[in-house]
């Protein structure tokens, strides 16, 4: 009987709660769009409007008669799964293909965690479906999937699915593009709409930004002195590197891979900072520092200074996380790096870290007891957003990197250089972080993973960790006067090469294939040339009624380039070069309509020249 009385009980609870659920019902971009909302102390207000042929935008709004807690909210729509190969989101990374609904593809975005998007993609990689929102401060569940018993696919975004502070009114645009263009163009498209948000309105990306960066991290770890790197900034000064980030190590004299001893943020390591910069500066280099912007490590002064306004402790890391709500936190983090900046002249930071500012299930989400926010959120977005504007209050061009996962819409406001995640030796890999960087970063400069490989590698192969990277910024991260002779010729070879092109490189029309196959062909072009890199057997599409220069990279193992001429007979001068620059051959030739077939070295390089 007490079994029976306690399943009503719950079954009582599950009526009462599913009886408050209020649904609302509008027409979006064709699709018939369901909203359900668990608060009883608001009410939702849902208006639609038409921005451009195939795209349309729902603003829903929140309203209470005084301030109320926020309950989930569900927007879901349907629609048949025809010629849907794939999805792309910020989080899918190696694996985009469609999943079932026993098993949905999520993203989870907020302020320093991926970005709200998703697209839906057919065999022919065009658009079937891209939805967007306008919330990238605080938590966004997104997802899809295709349900086995009917061929549909259900798309959902969930908000509220953490607890949040009280809040008295809240508006959120949903946009939906079924425009038949290709993903990459809708992806872009989304990237400019955030950017018209006054709150996502993107930093100023200074020229040093989109030049090649030498790094201390996988070359030397924590074990890095000032020797090593003036002696690093030498070699890759004269190779065309620019700037250099002394990472992780410079601030304590532990190497044991932790954050035990991070938050003095006092140079240990490199007592003479000041003299460093400057001799770098001398080099003509710019000078970076990495920094752990949330931690205070359980070792350090700052944990009793700060002790009693964290976040989180991680577990095997020796370090606490401090809580941004307390103003006395960003002003002691904010006045640690302009201190740094003045003191040591530096050109910029690397900023770790970002994504550990955030609730859990023990954060009280209250302003008091000395918190003058609710929201850890909004106290993230204060903090940074007065960081960076005390520090261009000092220097105009300063250089602030992130990188994956923390490079959504909001970081495009603090940073002006997103970074792949780490993937030492990884060149696919690598690829596909910094493709998927490029599709939804406007013009803020993507920079790759550091680049490192074993140097017993063969030339070709050591060449594709930069192949795989041609359309971001290269970093590179391996020890110079180390590496056979063979390796730094190819470095310089492809730097120079990519210094010469980098206004097709990056500012050019950027295109990837098929990311299903984890992008197997990528495409930049301008009104002076097209360069193609081919990371698979591909047929190179051409039109030469264009008239562009032509040139086609070779990042496979294979030597033959296929070329399809689908414009009128021209004639090139052509080039062929390997990996290290040695032209294998010079001579005229004309492209037909149709095929042509060239022979080109693993990782090299075929240019075609419009005569």
């Amino acid at each position: 009987m007490k079994n029976i009385l306690v399943h009503l009980i719950v079954l009582h609870f599950a009526f009462v709660a599913i009886s408050q659920d209020k649904k609302k019902s509008f027409t979006l971009s064709g699709n018939s769009v369901t909203l359900t909302y668990e608060s009883s102390n608001c009410e939702i207000e849902v208006l639609t409007s038409a921005v451009a042929d195939g795209i349309d935008v729902a603003t829903i709004t929140l309203k209470g008669n005084k301030k109320f807690i926020p309950g989930r909210i569900f927007v879901k729509w349907s629609a048949p799964a025809t010629n849907i190969a794939g999805y792309w989101s910020s989080q899918a990374f190696l694996d985009k293909t469609i999943t079932p609904d026993w098993g949905p593809a999520k993203v989870t975005s907020m302020l320093a965690r991926e970005a709200p998007v998703m697209t839906l993609y057919g065999y022919d990689d065009l658009n079937r479906q891209t939805f967007a929102v306008s919330e990238a401060l605080n938590t966004v569940v997104t997802s899809t999937s295709v349900k086995e018993e009917n061929g549909v696919v259900y798309n959902e975004i969930q908000l509220f699915s953490e607890p949040h502070k009280e809040i008295l009114e809240y508006t959120i645009k949903l946009y939906l593009d079924t425009r038949a263009v290709h993903f990459s163009q809708a992806l872009k498209d989304v990237s400019r709409w955030w950017e018209g948000f006054d709150m996502y309105k993107p930093a100023p990306v200074p020229e040093a930004a989109n030049l090649p960066v030498y790094s201390t991290w996988y070359s030397y770890h924590q074990n890095v002195g000032s020797n090593a790197i003036l002696k690093e900034c030498r070699q890759a000064k004269g190779m065309g590197y620019e700037t250099v980030i002394v990472d992780d190590g410079w601030q304590t004299m532990d190497s044991k891979r932790g954050y035990a001893f991070t938050g003095d943020w006092q140079p240990e390591r490199i007592p003479e900072m000041k003299q460093l910069v400057k001799e770098v500066h001398d080099i003509g280099m710019k000078f970076m520092l990495w920094y752990a912007v949330p931690f205070v490590g359980e070792n350090s002064s700052a944990y009793t200074q700060m002790q009693g306004k964290f976040l989180d402790y991680w577990e095997g890391q020796g370090t606490y996380v401090l809580d941004p709500r307390y103003p006395e936190v960003r002003e002691f983090i904010i006045n640690t790096y302009v201190r740094a900046i003045k003191e040591w002249d530096l050109d910029g930071f690397k900023l770790d870290f970002i994504g550990r500012f955030r609730a859990n299930k023990n954060t009280v989400l209250t302003a008091e007891n000395g918190r003058d926010y609710a929201s850890v959120n909004l106290a993230t977005d204060k903090l940074m957003t007065d960081l960076m504007t005390a520090l261009r209050q000092i220097k105009p061009d300063v250089l602030i990197e992130f990188r994956q996962p923390y490079t959504g819409p909001l970081m495009r406001k603090y940073g002006n250089m997103l970074r792949a995640s780490d993937c030492p030796n990884a060149a696919m890999v690598n690829r596909v972080e910094t493709t998927d960087l490029r599709l939804v970063s406007g013009n803020t400069s993507v920079h790759a993973d550091m680049l490192m490989w074993h140097y017993d590698d063969p030339v070709e192969t050591a060449a594709l960790q930069f192949l795989n990277v041609l359309y971001s910024v290269p970093q590179i991260s391996v020890r110079l006067a180390d590496i056979p002779k063979d390796h730094h010729k190819m470095i310089e070879f492809y730097t120079d090469y990519w210094l010469n092109n980098r206004d097709v490189l990056l500012q050019g029309e950027f295109y990837a294939e098929s990311p299903l196959m984890n992008y197997p062909l990528i495409r930049a072009k301008n009104n002076r040339k097209m360069i193609t890199t081919v990371f698979s057997e591909r047929v190179v599409d051409i039109d030469t009624t264009l008239g562009l220069d032509i040139d086609v990279v070779n990042a496979k193992s294979t030597q033959k380039i296929i070329i399809d001429n689908r414009g009128e007979a021209r004639e090139y001068q052509c080039f062929v070069f390997d990996c290290m620059g040695n032209t294998l051959r010079k001579e005229q030739v004309k492209l037909n309509n149709g095929i042509s077939v060239f022979e080109v070295p693993p990782s090299g390089l075929i240019q075609l020249v419009a005569l």
